[in-house]
């Protein structure tokens, strides 16, 4: 059977054919047909990535790196071969630096704990931007509570974008890392990554940057970019959940010491010390997401086979579409009006609550998130309690906006 992705190649998207591989698209709620619009808290799963999923269970479901007979072999290589597959997704230089992690929270966890903890000191500084989610922000905290080390932002301006005037000053005190999202969850502001590592390694700052709400809209290279680490998630990008990526430069890992300690990132136990295992092993305690490794790849073959320049075009026009549409509803506000913005629209309407307004939508099966969005600090610097989120992914459509619209209108007479 073709699929989608057989038939589009690198040609400009039929939203229709691609629709055909997400089987949850196809189904009503409420009695009206699904308008998923909750892709930045996570996207749907195509039928490529269910099935890959499905294989490894049905056919080859056995440990890696242990076993010697048939199926734990072909596990192993289908593991390895999805560490392959994503090396080359966002460029790396070797997949000795492509550690599989259940996401983007446990990346930068261990980041903050292998990396950062040995080398803080009291009175030490870790940059961050009010932008940020709590994932990007709390691993932080934890671990200067433990060294003494402290935490400063980058500002925001009003409409969303990093203020850069801000970043020169801090990034000046030459902190001992900046850690930033390379795209809002929360408002879809794209921060000028490359621009902010060259101006962070010209003070010798070394850049994480936390690529969850990046990797699903465009293309990836970390060697372009030039930042020291790069983490994502798979179930953002149309993969599993449970699964995800820190890639680091090969020097730093080599240093970094183990964070969690088991089975696999050994090479040698005796009762009084061990020998770690070498890369990517030595982070990888346990048995892993095999599966979710398998399904993520499938993901960034998906992503690949459609096209992410497509993709990308075919997003940026549903956000002009969102956009055109929710303005001219009067009393709605969009909130982040950056000029570079990924899929995602974030607003408040004159007296409706966003978890009123989330809740009647639903009955119209139109989903949106309705809150903080998991950015608490942003959410009190824009002087707000929560928004209204809508956030789209290729395979939405401009009649599901049509949908949000219509939506929100019969919210304002309900509760207006």
């Amino acid at each position: 059977m073709s699929t989608a992705a057989d038939k589009l190649g690198t040609q400009p998207l039929d939203v229709a054919a691609v629709r055909e591989d997400f089987p949850i698209l196809h189904q009503s709620v409420q009695g009206k047909p699904l308008a998923y619009l909750d892709n930045a808290a996570t996207s749907q799963k195509p039928r490529q990535v269910i099935e890959a999923v499905d294989h490894y269970y049905r056919m080859d479901n056995a440990n890696i790196h242990r076993g010697v007979h048939t199926l734990a072999e072909r596990a192993t290589q289908a593991y390895e071969a999805a560490r392959e597959r994503m090396t080359r997704f966002i460029n790396a230089a070797s997949e000795e630096e492509v550690i599989f992690l259940r996401g983007t929270t446990e990346a930068i966890n261990l980041v903050a704990q292998s990396w950062a903890r040995p080398r803080l000191e009291p009175g030490d500084e870790i940059l961050i931007t009010e932008l940020d989610h709590h994932s990007n922000i709390v691993p932080w905290q934890l671990v200067c509570e433990q060294t003494g080390a402290k935490i400063r932002a980058v500002s925001v301006k009003e409409n969303g974008e990093l203020d850069l005037d801000s970043f020169e000053e801090a990034i000046a005190r030459r902190p001992r890392l900046f850690a930033v999202g390379h795209v809002s969850n929360a408002l879809g502001t794209i921060n000028p990554i490359k621009h902010l590592v060259e101006r962070a390694h010209a003070h010798g700052v070394p850049v994480l940057v936390d690529g969850a709400q990046a990797t699903p809209h465009m293309a990836v290279d970390v060697q372009a970019l030039g930042c020291d680490f790069y983490a994502f998630s798979g179930h953002k990008m149309f993969g599993p959940t449970g699964i995800g990526v820190l890639w680091a430069r090969r020097e730093l890992l080599t240093e970094m010491p183990p964070w969690q300690g088991g089975g696999e990132m050994i090479k040698m136990v005796r009762l009084d010390r061990s020998i770690w295992n070498d890369l990517p092993h030595k982070f990888e305690a346990g048995t892993p997401n095999i599966a979710g490794a398998i399904g993520l790849a499938a993901a960034a073959d998906y992503i690949e086979s459609l096209g992410i320049d497509a993709i990308g075009a075919w997003e940026n026009e549903l956000l002009r579409y969102a956009t055109v549409a929710l303005e001219a509803i009067p009393g709605v506000r969009i909130i982040g009006t950056s000029e570079k913005k990924s899929s995602v629209i974030s607003f408040v309407v004159d007296n409706v609550h966003p978890h009123d307004l989330g809740t009647i939508l639903d009955s119209d099966g139109v989903a949106i998130r309705a809150g903080h969005h998991c950015a608490m600090p942003l959410m009190e610097k824009l002087d707000l309690v929560a928004t209204a989120r809508a956030s789209m992914a290729f395979y939405n459509t401009q009649e599901e906006i049509d949908a949000l619209a219509g939506a929100i209108r019969k919210a304002q007479e309900v509760l207006g």
